[in-house]
């Protein structure tokens, strides 16, 4: 078998509607409660779904310098916001390090396109001449890791992938890998999502993807309730630090947990709708395991896409039925969309974020809003009148699945020595 690094998580940097940072994500995790509201940002009125989970109370300024808050948009304002917390959180100084040896990988699904679409009135009043310098340098996805890089120095890997809803959660595998590989150190590695604008919003509202329980938005977002009718929009952003185990020991880092397997698949079958065998998704699982040497009978939990909708739970159910067979009824099963809503590329990222603070802290986040369970969801997934669980598995998964077929998968486990 061939000897690759071990890489573990050393920083958690979030920025999201339950909270920021490390420990503020968690906080939010342990309130289970929802952030979904009615809109804010926009008149929702004319939408058919009118809430989203949009972030309170977020001040660019108290995280950045006032050059950077002009110069970036909210989507980079976030990625790179989180970035800076995740290596505060991690005690890493960017003067300190090598910058070759220091990377960058990011997902996000829409990058820009919220700050673009709010250029369009300023085109169509002045042409050209209306629009802002910056918009060429904010649209495009790669603004993510190209801007964590300029922040703060690091010149090594870099690459953000705009992969729908899986975005987040193949930059952290692809950065894992990176790391294990020994091609770097050190990897930031995340997603970051600012979707929540009128257009944007439109997109998803028109094709009937989204809730429409707009009397009720902090009970809309339901993973695997029989009264489940679709996603929710969230917005936010998750970096880690991914770093080589032996230099993380070395410093004296605290560690949340190890990266030990990754792999991703496509459907391909569909834009929206995912296989109905769930075949392909099961097949990520399998080979993410496979990755890190992980027999399937040692996972305890599993944080699932459990986007709330229609067709998901169910399929990602049969898939994870199809990867753990029996035990499958042994472990257990959470979606944590119901707290923040579906941050599109973000949200693998920031599920991979809570699933090392689960490691860390010994306990598994209920999934809220599950009152009533689909019979076709018949697994372990922690209502949440039961608040959660105490526990501390020997390997978890996170998975994540998007529009076009792409399903992603993350292995993590707690530290151990001399494994």
């Amino acid at each position: 078998m061939t000897s690759f690094r071990r890489v573990v998580i050393t920083g958690v940097g979030a920025v999201t509607p339950i909270g920021t940072a490390a420990d503020g994500l968690w906080a939010g995790l342990q309130a289970r409660t929802s952030a979904v509201r009615t809109i804010t940002r926009f008149d929702p009125e004319p939408y058919r779904s009118r809430m989203a989970a949009e972030i309170p109370d977020f001040r660019p300024q108290d995280h950045l310098d006032a050059k950077r808050v002009r110069r970036l948009d909210r989507f980079s304002q976030l990625a790179v916001t989180s970035a800076g917390l995740a290596l505060a959180d991690a005690g890493i100084s960017p003067r300190q390090e090598d910058p070759d040896r220091v990377g960058a990988m990011m997902g996000s699904a829409l990058g820009g396109a919220a700050f673009a679409e709010s250029q369009v009135p300023g085109y169509l009043a002045d042409g050209p001449r209306g629009l802002d310098p910056s918009l060429a340098l904010s649209v495009f996805c790669g603004a993510a890791s190209c801007n964590i890089a300029i922040v703060f120095g690091f010149t090594g890997p870099n690459a953000t992938n705009a992969m729908s809803c899986a975005s987040g959660t193949i930059a952290v595998g692809e950065a894992f890998h990176v790391v294990r590989d020994g091609r770097a150190d050190v990897m930031l590695a995340g997603g970051a999502e600012a979707p929540i604008a009128p257009m944007t919003f439109a997109a998803f509202s028109i094709i009937r993807a989204m809730s429409t329980r707009n009397d009720d938005p902090a009970r809309a977002s339901r993973p695997f309730d029989a009264s489940r009718d679709g996603f929710v929009m969230g917005e936010g952003a998750a970096v880690l630090v991914l770093e080589e185990r032996s230099r993380a020991i070395a410093r004296g880092a605290r560690i949340y947990a190890e990266v030990v397997g990754h792999a991703y698949t496509n459907d391909a079958y569909h834009m929206t709708a995912p296989r109905p065998d769930g075949r392909q998704a099961a097949r990520a699982m399998q080979l993410a395991l496979e990755d890190g040497h992980v027999a399937s009978h040692e996972v305890g939990y599993i944080n699932a896409h459990g986007s709330s909708t229609a067709l998901n739970d169910p399929t990602e159910t049969s898939a994870i039925k199809q990867v753990f067979g029996d035990h499958a009824y042994r472990l257990t099963v959470s979606g944590t969309k119901g707290y923040y809503g579906h941050a599109l590329g973000a949200s693998g990222a920031i599920e991979a974020a809570i699933c090392a603070l689960a490691l860390a802290r010994g306990w598994l986040p209920p999934t809220i809003n599950l009152e009533r369970p689909d019979p076709t969801c018949d697994l372990d997934c922690l209502p949440g009148a039961g608040g959660g669980r105490a526990a501390t598995p020997e390997a978890v998964v996170s998975n994540s699945f998007g529009f076009g077929g792409i399903n992603a998968a993350l292995v993590l486990r707690p530290d151990v020595a001399g494994r």
